[in-house]
């Protein structure tokens, strides 16, 4: 790697995944209290490498997506959970994760790259998720109009190869205002849509993370393009 591309990321190591297996049997405010120090040695800090790692691989691909290491504000997910409305009153999500969104976008349910870190699981790749009215109206208005274009993304070799195709959670019936009888009508029913490839959590252990996650949001690269072209904005 270029002297200039050099980074502290070296994996996410067992004291990475220890912690939320024992944060899982103590998800409690004073165990993560007592536990805060090493929460930031052992989580913050290696995701703050890995996003700073990401930063020059994003570019290559795009240079509209932002790996924003702060650990406040930044690409990195809060580890509270809001829990206002939820019945789950755990106050901590049992998982690290990180989303590298479009510049011209500043929210979760925006276009972006995704990485979830869990002790029994690792997940990474690119969509949307639940994007807002207006938003999930244009992607399904853009996959409606060019039945080819969308027909190349979801056979294209590399992405079903990696991801196994398109995924998300979808409606039971076709949204108003779309045909039943449309080619894409299962993907038309979808409210969210997005490339992800599972991994175990072994695979994160190296250095060699990063560029196997940059690999992958690379294989993601037709859906992201479509995406972003749908929403108006450059990719």
């Amino acid at each position: 790697m270029p002297a200039d591309e050099a980074s502290a990321f070296r994996g996410f190591g067992k004291p990475f995944f220890a912690f939320f297996r024992e944060l899982a049997d103590h998800n409690e405010r004073p165990w993560f209290e007592a536990n805060k120090a090493r929460y930031r040695e052992e989580v913050v800090a290696p995701m703050v490498a890995f996003i700073e790692a990401m930063a020059p691989r994003l570019a290559r691909l795009s240079p509209h997506f932002v790996a924003d290491p702060r650990p406040n504000g930044g690409s990195m997910f809060r580890i509270h959970r809001d829990v206002r409305f939820a019945k789950d009153k755990r106050p901590y999500k049992e998982h690290a994760a990180c989303q590298f969104r479009h510049a011209a976008c500043r929210d979760a349910h925006a276009p972006g790259f995704y990485v979830h870190l869990a002790p029994d699981e690792v997940i990474f790749g690119g969509g949307i998720w639940l994007p807002e009215a207006a938003a999930l109206a244009r992607v399904r208005s853009a996959i409606a109009e060019d039945v080819g274009g969308w027909d190349k993304i979801v056979r294209d070799r590399r992405l079903v190869a990696t991801f196994g195709g398109v995924a998300g959670d979808a409606l039971k019936r076709p949204p108003k205002g779309f045909a039943p009888e449309h080619p894409h009508i299962e993907d038309l029913k979808r409210v969210s849509f997005f490339a992800m490839r599972q991994a175990k959590p072994a695979a994160a252990a190296g250095a060699g993370f990063a560029a196997q996650v940059a690999d992958t949001f690379a294989d993601a690269t037709p859906l992201m393009r479509f995406l972003c072209r749908a929403l108006g904005q450059k990719y």
